[in-house]
């Protein structure tokens, strides 16, 4: 779609103002009347009904309870503040000190870590609600959001629930159910077994007749759990099993159905807002289509697939949806979409959507202050007309997790964490530095969002945003998310649900690095191996001065650095004649003449690391070959040492032209070694003398420690089930036992053939990443 000439809605955590009542065309005259007369049983004077609806009153609420924690419980408030609301927030032992109880203007405790203790006792937030005195509760997502049971609950009470009734999530939350209800109200829908499967016949009668591949579904589910796929009938067993494990522990509910899995289709959403006034209109597509394990990874609006003949149908077809259940409030309608454009029902969330933002940058319409309207009685402030395409945006979900060990859960401290800035960036988050990452609750630290006028633009802007983005303490996905934007079928939109399953099938082994990026990074790394030895030496004045420069100038003729895991590339300084040590003077500074002078680098790969065959590795993909000339080129570096980022312009080939721009984040320098983050990836590296490099290569080679008998837990979680004996023989991929971590259950298989000679757990018990559970001999 073309970019409307609209200005963008500008930065920050929430970026879209009220529009007042000059842009309100969506109340006409006959809405206000119809709602004054719901509400008061009297007729009103229109010039009075205006002024009612005039952004001007008091606010809708005096006070709301969010039931939900973490960065939705702060996006919910910051709408709330806008528009004069007083906040309330609900909060577990774990998340005393969380940024959204600061963020509210009162708190109450409501049990300790464990969800199933805290923020899901509707008891203990009915309590909360009663003692604050809140009048309306947003749910956010995931916990009590889709609970029917709840939401009568506040309705019996007097209280207003931010979302629709409970027959509309009934309805809905009931995958069968709901399938049922699109099949009537004449949405498409993908072909499936008519009601749930209760036993391993019935599951495995109903795959054979729908036929393989097929999706066993939790009825209950939603954000990815109760989901697996299945090829044959032992996969269908497996993911019966573990699926209904995962329904049962995160809705309460274990019930599960099979449809037929859409091949390599794409994932596209359709936003919806209706009032209580039978207005509704749909905010365009969403495409979420890269995803890993059935959770979304990276979300862009609009789709680059979808043209305006589509959205509209599907758009019509997600308002049919909503007008069957007696819709209300915020909602995403999903839909498989393959290749010829025809699209299906997958579910209808009855929620806030974790991905919203991104619909928010391109509509310039606050989805959650639309909530809270509706919620008050208000009918929408727009009409479908008014909803246009400003640009384009794309979220990346940055996620407390190890890309390279199977994208495993990492709890911990932030121990230095600084957000990405600039233009049109938006991070919505629950955390700061020194927040925790627990076992308890998702691992997600933020939604990172870009937005511009083209998607190339977006893009770009998203990788820059992932370059200066510090997380530490904690292993996450930045790496990934940052490969994932250079990937030539991201870049051209070639995308389905399996992007990750085709592009990446061994897992996350690490960045692309071509040899520009192996350039690029040997030479940042050297100019600050150059400002460290320069901050190291004591220069005097005179001839002290120049003898110091003179060590520097010796040092730097030729350095080797050795990358851990990595290739070991020779940097030598090729001199400039127009600069000598003459032009040293005893006021001048050392470092703007070392910087003029070491402008100009050769490099040439000394070594790279040899990967036996079948050796698992996560070691930086190499490009490079052993005696490979890089080639030259001119540097100009911003970095001083201490800096927290080196900034680097480099021009291959040492001529002039427009130079490529190098960031790098500095996360260790320890003279002479040096570990940075160039694309969201980790280096660590040494500058040594080339003798010094020579007496490496004479080093004693420690072999690594053999793991391949002992079962270890690739995460820290809760040991859910040990599924062998000691004295039993098993074989290579044999289920041995269940860990159960935020909500996922990932189970752990034999490494080889053998017989278990120690258990050294059981279940219920605690265990840390890495900890070894079952040894076999």
């Amino acid at each position: 779609p073309t970019p409307s000439p609209a200005s963008p809605p500008s930065p920050g955590a929430h970026p879209h103002p009220d529009p007042g009542p000059g842009r309100r065309r969506g109340i006409d005259l006959k809405t206000m009347l119809v709602f004054a007369f719901k509400t008061t049983g009297k007729r009103m004077p229109a010039r009075a009904l205006r002024r009612s609806f005039s952004s001007e009153n008091k606010p809708l609420f005096d006070k709301i309870l969010v039931a939900n924690r973490g960065e939705i419980a702060c996006r919910v408030f910051r709408s709330a503040k806008k528009m004069g609301i007083k906040t309330v927030a609900v909060y577990s032992e774990a998340d005393a000190d969380a940024n959204h109880v600061h963020m509210a203007d009162e708190k109450v405790l409501i049990g300790p870590a464990a969800s199933a203790d805290s923020y899901l006792r509707q008891d203990r937030i009915l309590e909360a609600i009663e003692s604050t005195g809140a009048q309306a509760v947003h749910p956010g997502y995931g916990f009590l959001s889709e609970n029917a049971e709840f939401s009568k609950a506040l309705k019996e009470r007097g209280i207003k629930f931010m979302g629709p009734g409970e027959f509309a999530i009934d309805a809905m939350g009931d995958k069968i159910h709901s399938k049922k209800i699109a099949s009537d109200a004449k949405v498409n829908t993908i072909p499936g077994y008519v009601g749930a499967v209760d036993s391993d016949e019935e599951l495995l009668k109903a795959c054979n007749e729908i036929g393989y591949p097929v999706m066993i579904k939790a009825s209950a589910g939603g954000g990815g759990k109760g989901m697996r796929i299945a090829w044959n009938d032992d996969e269908a067993l497996q993911g019966f099993r573990l699926s209904k494990r995962e329904a049962a522990a995160s809705f309460g509910d274990d019930t599960i159905f099979v449809e037929k899995f859409v091949e390599n289709p794409r994932h596209i959403e359709i936003q919806i807002l209706v009032d209580s006034f039978g207005n509704g209109i749909y905010l365009n597509e969403r495409e979420c289509s890269v995803q890993r394990r059935n959770q979304k990874v990276i979300e862009e609006a609009p789709s680059v697939f979808v043209d305006p003949e589509t959205r509209a149908a599907m758009g019509a077809q997600a308002l049919q949806l909503a007008k069957a259940v007696d819709y209300q409030s915020a909602g995403t309608v999903e839909f498989l979409m393959d290749k010829h454009k025809n699209f299906y029902f997958l579910e209808m969330n009855t929620r806030l959507q974790v991905e919203h933002p991104i619909t928010e940058m391109i509509t310039k319409v606050d989805i959650v202050e639309q909530m809270i309207k509706v919620a008050a009685g208000l009918p929408l402030d727009y009409k479908q007309e008014d909803i246009g395409i400003h640009g384009w945006a794309i979220e990346s979900r940055v996620y407390a997790e190890d890309p390279y060990r199977e994208f495993l859960p990492s709890t911990g401290l932030l121990t230095s964490y600084k957000e990405p800035s600039g233009p049109e960036v938006r991070v919505d988050t629950g955390v700061r530095e020194g927040s925790e990452i627990s076992m308890f609750y998702d691992p997600m630290i933020s939604k990172l969002v870009t937005h511009a006028d083209t998607r190339d633009q977006a893009l770009e802007r998203m990788r820059h945003a992932l370059d200066t983005y510090r997380i530490e303490g904690l292993r996450h996905n930045l790496p990934f998310l940052r490969s994932l934007c250079d990937h030539p079928d991201f870049i051209s939109g070639e995308i389905t649900t399996k992007f990750i399953q085709d592009h990446y099938p061994d897992g996350y082994k690490g960045c692309e690095m071509s040899p520009d990026d192996w350039i690029n990074i040997s030479a940042s790394i050297y100019s600050m191996h150059e400002a460290a030895l320069q901050s190291r030496i004591n220069i005097g004045k005179g001839q002290s001065r120049i003898e110091a420069s003179k060590n520097i100038i010796e040092e730097l003729s030729q350095v080797v650095l050795r990358f851990k895991d990595g290739p070991v590339v020779s940097v030598s300084m090729k001199e400039a004649e127009e600069v000598t040590l003459d032009d040293v003077s005893g006021n001048d500074d050392i470092m703007s003449m070392l910087h003029g002078y070491n402008n100009e680098l050769q490099m040439e790969v000394l070594d790279v690391p040899e990967v036996k065959e079948g050796e698992d590795t996560t070691t930086h993909q190499m490009t490079l070959s052993k005696g490979q000339k890089l080639a030259p080129v001119s540097v100009r570096a911003n970095y001083q040492e201490g800096d927290l980022s080196c900034e680097t312009q480099i021009v291959n080939g040492g001529s002039s032209g427009a130079a490529s721009e190098v960031f790098l984040q500095v996360l260790k320098s320890e003279l002479p070694k040096y570990k940075v983050a160039y694309k969201g990836q980790e280096f660590e590296v040494e500058a040594v003398s080339p003798r010094v490099n020579e007496l490496y290569n004479h080093m004693p080679v420690i072999e690594p420690i053999d793991f391949s008998k002992m079962v270890i837990s690739p995460m820290p979680g809760l040991i859910y089930s040990i599924n062998v004996k000691e004295g039993q023989e098993v074989s290579v991929g044999q289920e041995v036992c269940v860990v159960e971590a935020m909500k996922m259950q990932n189970a752990l298989q034999a490494p080889s053939n053998g017989t278990i000679v120690k258990i050294a757990v059981e279940p219920g018990q605690s265990v840390d990443a890495d900890e070894i559970l079952i040894e076999l001999e």
